[in-house]
């Protein structure tokens, strides 16, 4: 044993002295490269594993007796070497959190070669925020569809053609000049660099159906971050068409994170539904009160193409939204907004058009709701006419106090589909001249009122009678009725007398040279007759006709009626 360890010695002595030089030279040339290259990879740790594991097989083969000591041993020695140096300096790496290796941070010769050559970057730092945001993104982007990650990447190549790019400062005026030319000519721009080219671009592959460069050529025009709301809405249109509504909110989202463009975030908020989306675009409104565009885009949440059918109040919020766009036209205050000034046309005709079809909605006084009181012996019924369907009525005394409910009547309103309120209700005959408050719900369900209608008893008396008689005027005279040959009655004209201030007439002409004088009205008890009082007159046989006229309390006059006598 003593034998062999003798001579192991020997032979490990004897290659040292011949390759120990050269083998820990290139040990050491190993080492130091590894170290350079250390950015891009732990190579130091890499050689010492590998240089370690063919070292023990090495001497596991020597032991064996597998191979030739002599032969064998200069490579367990390099194997050795390589291993030890390389180990060496990785471990001083990990020691001293070299990210650049040990000769770059000692040599600055080192580290000027490792910049010239591309292997690291001035700014480390920077590199490590560059990574670890762009994990986020990776982590946020594997939770989208594989439409919005490729759509972010567009987004993104979009916003660098943005800063690449010498026409971001383009007026709107210079782009819709430019687009209205591109489209007078037609055709896809071979190789688009502006706003107007991309936007022409988009419009032309749309219209030929190909959506995958419509979207490319819409992106990269919100590059550009142009405030214009026609690309953007058409844009939307196709998104919602390719990928839904949640598709179109989530691509625009991705392009408001960065764009100043309130146009753009406009159209991102149109992509919600209903309540949220009317909620956001109010705030938008709110915060850009001289924004034109929103205020067509909000009279559309109330037009009778998104809800169906229109209660009062939707005309009217249709109509001052509608109002306030046409407004901006003077002195070309909308074409700052449109790129595409036909898109500016349409917006404006459809507004004129919808205002005229919707009227004078804007004035309180001529949708308002009407109160007719009608007076009978025991007292008053109260008629309300209302200008739109409702699916409850209630009213109050006076200025203040509780509302009560008129109720509902056994039948159901053909407009709304449901019960029909009762539109009347009753008050006692002494009822002393007062305001009465009238609101009602509307068929969405919004409280509309109240609305305050003046009620004065004698004036709403004198009223009531007044229309019975021109309503029915042909009943003011019967000759000979019941019989009574002789007799003129003129029962209807007494019994509602409250309206009549004189009656004039005349026989055989229209003199009117003679007067009924009528008893004064009770306004306890109206229609009543008095006992003392003859409701009729004697006449000759030779009178033929009577003329009547009546001078009503309000100072206005009847025609003059002629009753023939038969």
């Amino acid at each position: 044993m003593s034998e062999i360890a003798t001579g192991t010695t020997s032979l490990l002595r004897a290659s040292l002295s011949r390759t120990g030089k050269w083998a820990a030279s290139f040990a050491f040339i190993s080492g130091a490269v590894g170290d350079v290259l250390n950015p891009l990879g732990p190579f130091a740790a890499h050689i010492a594993l590998v240089a370690a594991i063919a070292a023990i097989i090495i001497a596991v083969t020597i032991v064996l007796r597998l191979v030739l000591a002599a032969k064998a041993m200069p490579a367990l020695i390099f194997a050795t070497s390589a291993a030890a140096i390389a180990g060496g300096v990785y471990g001083i790496q990990q020691e001293t959190n070299s990210q650049n290796g040990v000769i770059a941070t000692l040599v600055p010769a080192v580290a000027q070669l490792q910049q010239s050559l591309g292997i690291v970057s001035e700014k480390v730092a920077k590199i490590e925020k560059t990574v670890t945001e762009t994990q986020k993104t990776v982590e946020q982007v594997k939770t989208s569809t594989d439409m919005v990650a490729k759509t972010t990447d567009e987004i993104a190549q979009a916003q660098k053609l943005q800063a690449t790019t010498e026409q971001i400062a383009a007026s709107i005026d210079a782009i819709a000049k430019g687009f209205a030319q591109l489209s007078a000519q037609g055709g896809a721009i071979a190789d688009p660099k502006r706003p107007d080219e991309f936007y022409h671009n988009a419009r032309v592959y749309e219209l030929a159906g190909d959506m995958l460069n419509a979207r490319r050529s819409y992106l990269a025009f919100a590059g550009f971050d142009v405030d214009a709301i026609d690309p953007y809405t058409r844009f939307a249109t196709l998104l919602r068409v390719q990928d839904g509504k949640a598709g179109a909110r989530e691509v625009f989202g991705q392009l408001t994170e960065k764009a100043k463009a309130p146009s753009i975030k406009l159209v991102h908020l149109l992509q919600f539904d209903d309540a949220q989306r009317l909620d956001k675009l109010n705030a938008f409104i709110a915060a850009n009160s001289d924004y034109a565009p929103a205020y067509f885009l909000l009279a559309q949440e109330f037009s009778e193409d998104r809800l169906g059918s229109q209660t009062l109040a939707d005309k009217r919020s249709e109509a001052e939204a509608l109002t306030k766009f046409v407004s901006y036209e003077k002195d070309g205050g909308l074409l700052k907004y449109f790129v595409d000034q036909t898109q500016l046309a349409d917006w404006l005709d459809r507004s004129r058009s919808r205002l005229a079809a919707i009227g004078d909605v804007l004035d309180p006084s001529r949708f308002a709701p009407t109160l007719t009181p009608t007076r009978s012996n025991a007292g008053w019924s109260m008629t309300i006419s209302l200008p739109e369907p409702a699916t409850a009525i209630s009213w109050r005394l006076g200025d203040s106090g509780p509302f009560t409910d008129t109720g509902l009547l056994a039948l159901n309103d053909q407009r709304t589909g449901k019960p029909m309120p009762n539109p009347s209700f009753e008050l006692p005959d002494s009822t002393a001249a007062t305001s009465i408050g009238i609101k009602y719900l509307d068929t969405r369900g919004r409280e509309t009122g109240p609305f305050d209608i003046r009620f004065d008893p004698d004036s709403a008396l004198q009223e009531g009678n007044k229309q019975i008689l021109d309503q029915f005027w042909t009943s003011w005279i019967a000759f000979d009725a019941g019989g009574n040959r002789g007799l003129v009655y003129f029962t209807q004209m007494l019994s509602f007398r409250c309206a009549i201030r004189e009656v004039h007439y005349s026989l055989n002409g229209t003199a009117l040279d003679k007067e009924i004088k009528m008893p004064p009205c009770d306004a306890k008890d109206p229609y009543a007759i008095p006992a003392d009082y003859q409701p009729y007159f004697k006449v000759k046989d030779e009178v033929k006709s009577m003329a009547v006229q009546v001078t009503y309390t309000d100072g206005t006059k009847s025609p003059v009626r002629e009753y023939k006598r038969q």
